[in-house]
């Protein structure tokens, strides 16, 4: 597998080796032991799949005294993922990394514990998959709206199917 680090501490592109052939492709999505070698070394306690239709956006979420660390990836289809750095004590405060994950690359994105999260889909259907450090809390829940000027998401839909809650998500409190 390739590795690439990213600007943003705790936020890492993962490329893992696919194998392709007539029959469809085989994909290790995690091993313990190489994963461990490039500093995704949390246990991980539960895993999440969601399912959404074009132009859906899921985001920009996380956990406010349980953080979750999150390995996602798309299996089907493709769509925009997005961490965001709200640690206020970071230098990197403030900034997002984007990237495509889809159904022909098979890339991964970890986001270490502490970091917002959120994706847009590009396909008609995305089926996407998170490996999580934590167990979802509701109480915990924080988010921020998806267009907050503060981090100056560079979405790649400007339309976008949100949740109720997402709609009505505040601007991040600086």
């Amino acid at each position: 597998m390739q590795v690439e680090h990213t600007p943003i501490a705790g936020v890492t592109l993962v490329k893992p080796r696919v194998w392709r052939d007539a029959r469809g492709y085989f994909v290790e999505t995690w091993q313990k032991t190489r994963y461990a070698d490039i500093g995704i070394d949390l246990p991980f306690v539960q895993d999440n799949q969601s399912l959404s239709g074009k132009d859906t956006l899921r985001g920009m979420h996380f956990q406010k005294h349980h953080p979750q660390g999150k390995l996602v990836f798309c299996p089907v289809g493709r769509v925009f993922d997005v961490a965001c750095d709200i640690r206020r004590d970071s230098p990197t405060y403030g900034q997002c990394f984007g990237v495509e994950l889809n159904e022909d690359n098979l890339w991964q994105l970890w986001i270490a514990p502490g970091l917002a999260h959120g994706f847009c889909v590009l396909s008609d259907k995305a089926i996407f998959q998170y490996k999580c450090t934590d167990f979802y809390h509701p109480g915990d829940e924080g988010g921020f709206a998806w267009n907050d000027p503060f981090f100056k998401i560079d979405w790649p839909i400007k339309d976008p199917i949100l949740s109720e809650k997402d709609e009505n998500a505040p601007f991040w409190e600086r």
